[in-house]
């Protein structure tokens, strides 16, 4: 059952980086049934996902970054010390999205400065229910700078 566009007061952009197809295509849908209407990009690991980040016009500047850590070429705690050292992308807010559970990855994770530390449930319909929680999340609770406040979004 599809629920009507999730309201949010300001659209963010969210930038996935994942190298799962399942869990990718998983995190597209979930966020579609919530109606959470936000505009989603994928890159497919941190190298990836720098390149991207660093390339004027390759993509709007993500609001928010979902980040699994068991990726190939960069992995995602590696990625998370580059950007958190990057004075143009260390505002932006990064939520570990991972299936590790290890006690070594969340506190790294943190001592990096992610902002959240998730662990994806391996059942279906539990990953399917958090991904959707954590999209309501992060539309309607969670504040990022706009566009005019340092760190912010820069208009186009």
């Amino acid at each position: 059952m599809t629920h009507a566009p999730f309201p949010s007061p300001t659209a963010i952009q969210i930038l996935l980086v994942e190298d799962s197809e399942p869990d990718i295509l998983l995190t597209q849908e979930a966020f579609a049934e919530a109606g959470i209407t936000n505009e989603l990009s994928v890159a497919r690991d941190g190298v990836e996902a720098l390149e991207r980040l660093r390339t004027p016009g390759a993509m709007p500047r993500p609001d928010v970054i979902l980040l699994d850590i068991n990726m190939p070429r960069m992995n995602g705690l590696e990625f998370l010390r580059e950007i958190k050292r990057d004075p143009q992308l260390m505002t932006i807010p990064v939520i570990m999205l991972t299936t590790s559970e290890a006690e070594e990855d969340i506190l790294r994770s943190y001592e990096a400065f992610a902002a959240s530390y998730v662990v994806k449930p391996v059942d279906f319909d539990r990953f399917y229910s958090a991904i959707q929680a954590l999209g309501r999340y992060m539309v309607t609770i969670v504040r990022v700078p706009g566009p005019g406040e340092p760190g912010g979004r820069r208009s186009a």
